[in-house]
């Protein structure tokens, strides 16, 4: 299984990040919009998401994600 972090861009023009738990890529995104569907009630509309990150889940792994407002990309 595989941690993914992501960006994602509302139409409002907001920045949200997601971490999502899956075995694939193509898991990983279609549970963008689930998750996002929980946080707001209703799926909120969004320009872009971009994967920023992908980690294997193994004992002793993790990643430490940026303080709000920064990029360190």
């Amino acid at each position: 299984m595989y941690l993914y972090r992501f960006d994602i861009v509302l139409t409002s023009g907001e920045t949200v990040q997601a971490v999502i738990l899956a075995e694939n890529d193509e898991q990983a995104f279609s549970q963008v919009d689930d998750e996002l569907e929980k946080f707001y009630v209703t799926l909120p509309d969004y320009k872009e998401v971009t994967l920023y990150e992908k980690k294997r889940i193994r004992g002793g792994a993790g990643y430490i994600p940026p303080a709000p407002g920064t990029d360190t990309r």
